[in-house]
C-alpha cells in the first residue's frame, strides 16, 4: 500500500465531484498553439487540449481534501476520452468525475463533461499521487543531468 505521505483512509473508491467552467475565448483551438497557423485558421470551439487540463482539474478537486495537500499531489498519467461535441466559448461546461479505482497511489475516474446543450465528452482518466518536494528533486535531477 502507498506510504509516501499521510493520503487520508478515507481516499476510496466512489468519491464524486462535480466543476463548472465558463468557456473563454481563450481556451478555443487557436489559443492552444497560437503560433501554429493550422490551428489560427481552425473553428472558435473548446479545444480538446483545454477539455483535458479541465478534466485534469476536476479529479484534482475531487480528491485534494483526500490528500495531504499541497504536500502530496497528483498528475495525469492517462488519458482515454472522446470529445463528442463541439463547445462555442460562453457556453458553461459541467465536468462529473467519480473514482473507480484507488490502488496504492493509481487512481482510475470515470468522467463525463456536458455543455449547456449535449453530453461533449466521455472517458477515463488516471491520476498518480506523489510527494512534490521528491518529484521537484526528481525533475531537478533530469535537468541537470542533460
Amino acid at each position: 500500500m502507498y506510504s509516501g505521505g499521510e493520503m487520508k483512509d478515507s481516499l476510496k473508491p466512489g468519491i464524486e465531484y462535480v466543476h463548472k467552467f465558463l468557456v473563454p475565448a481563450d481556451k478555443t483551438v487557436s489559443a492552444l498553439y497560437p503560433e501554429a497557423e493550422e490551428f489560427v485558421v481552425m473553428p472558435e470551439v473548446f479545444a480538446t487540449g483545454f477539455l483535458v487540463g479541465f478534466i485534469e482539474w476536476a479529479c484534482i478537486k475531487a480528491i485534494n481534501p483526500y490528500l495531504n495537500w499541497p504536500e502530496e499531489q497528483t498528475v495525469g498519467v492517462g488519458i482515454d476520452i472522446k470529445h463528442l461535441a463541439a463547445t462555442p466559448p460562453g457556453l458553461e461546461v459541467t465536468a462529473k468525475v467519480k473514482l473507480l479505482q484507488a490502488d496504492g497511489r493509481r487512481l482510475l475516474f470515470d468522467v463525463e463533461v456536458y455543455d449547456e446543450i449535449e453530453l461533449i465528452s466521455r472517458g477515463k482518466h488516471e491520476r498518480v499521487i506523489i510527494i512534490k518536494e521528491k518529484f521537484d528533486a526528481r525533475i531537478k535531477q533530469k535537468v541537470n543531468n542533460r
